[in-house]
């Protein structure tokens, strides 16, 4: 059973869609003894970081989340589920603190470089660790959807698994023991994000 972490986000039943169609029995849920009892979890997200934060801790979910990562299931973080897995987001003056499962801030593109921000469309990825389990068949070069103004510069590079270049080069996607996040939208990305979240799917035990 995966968890999808309802919160309020508004992508939530393009995530539930998407995994359905794989075959994967899922739970929508904002209760912390579901999230726990899962076999998986996953959060994603559009939208502020804050906006994210405040609703995980309002509805009593925030330390539950990072229970949940520390029993060593698997975690995906998707978009702005992603970002909050860092400690701070320069987002709007934010004030909100992140899960902090990962040391590092989100910052925004820089307008140096002339580039439409938010970045919204297709994009490829430079897979860094080929041995991450949610890279299986997929090649390096392969193009994932994105929808973001803000990304996580992680303090440690060796969580970093792919990276993206959009003016800026970013940390498209972290991996670290069981907790795998993306700052594209898998479930938005046809096959090759099927492909990803099936192999997301295929790490319960």
């Amino acid at each position: 059973m995966i968890a999808i972490i309802d919160y309020g986000a508004g992508n939530i039943k393009s995530v539930e869609k998407a995994l359905r169609f794989l075959g994967a029995s899922i739970v929508l849920t904002n209760k912390s003894s579901e999230i726990l009892k899962s076999d998986a979890a996953i959060l994603p997200g559009v939208g502020a970081f804050d906006d994210c934060v405040n609703s995980l801790i309002r509805l009593g979910i925030y330390e539950t989340i990072r229970e949940f990562i520390q029993l060593g299931k698997p975690f995906l973080g998707i978009c702005i589920g992603y970002q909050v897995l860092f400690e701070k987001s320069f987002e709007f003056n934010s004030q909100a603190i992140g899960l902090s499962i990962f040391k590092g801030n989100v910052v925004r593109f820089n307008d140096r470089h002339k580039l439409k921000v938010p970045q919204i469309g297709w994009n490829s990825i430079e897979i860094i660790k080929t041995d991450c389990p949610i890279f299986n068949g997929i090649r390096s070069g392969s193009y994932f959807y994105f929808v973001h103004s803000f990304y996580p510069v992680p303090e440690d590079p060796a969580i970093i698994a792919a990276k993206t270049s959009y003016g800026d080069e970013f940390a498209s996607v972290v991996w670290k023991d069981n907790v795998y996040a993306t700052q594209f939208h898998p479930e938005k990305s046809q096959k090759t994000g099927l492909i990803l979240l099936s192999n997301f799917i295929n790490l319960i035990k």
